[in-house]
């Protein structure tokens, strides 16, 4: 059976943290704020592959009450996700993803984000597609407080019928 999932992740911005979006240290003023390395792009993707697989969100395998789980790798995360996906003999077809942000310029990191993403996923990184978007100047995103991420996963659960 084919199956598709959503993910969304939004996270402020704060300063004194590195940025890491897909994985990839970004060159900016300014990191994410979050319990783990605050990796918008990665939490979106995991919440997608998760609901794609029937599984419950990002927040019930990696919870923000857990102690030990402070400044884990979002890449870690997303090795764990495709754990579970695998055990459940679910097969990852693609990645599309968003980022929504008025800074810092995406488009240099596009590459490494998906060498990053398709390394942690097992998956070809022609398989990820990630884009960049502003807001527009508009809201909280648009006055550049934070940085947002939209994510589309589609998968195979053959094996589940």
């Amino acid at each position: 059976m084919f199956a598709t999932g959503i993910g969304y992740d939004v996270h402020r911005f704060l300063e004194g943290r590195p940025l890491i979006l897909g994985g990839v240290r970004i060159p900016h003023a300014m990191g994410l704020e979050g319990h783990s390395d605050a990796d918008v792009l990665c939490h979106a993707i995991a919440d997608a592959l998760l609901g794609a697989a029937g599984e419950p969100d990002i927040g019930h395998y990696f919870p923000n009450t857990d102690e030990s789980l402070r400044g884990i790798s979002s890449i870690e995360i997303l090795r764990q996700v495709q754990a579970v996906l695998t055990k459940k003999s679910v097969v990852i077809l693609n990645i599309d993803a968003t980022l929504i942000a008025e800074m810092p310029k995406i488009a240099p990191h596009l590459s490494a984000m998906k060498a990053a993403l398709g390394g942690a996923l097992s998956l070809p990184p022609q398989r990820i597609g990630i884009k960049a978007t502003t807001n527009e100047g508009m809201g909280f995103l648009g006055r550049g407080e934070g940085i947002a991420a939209m994510a589309v996963a589609a998968v195979d659960r053959s094996d589940e019928f």
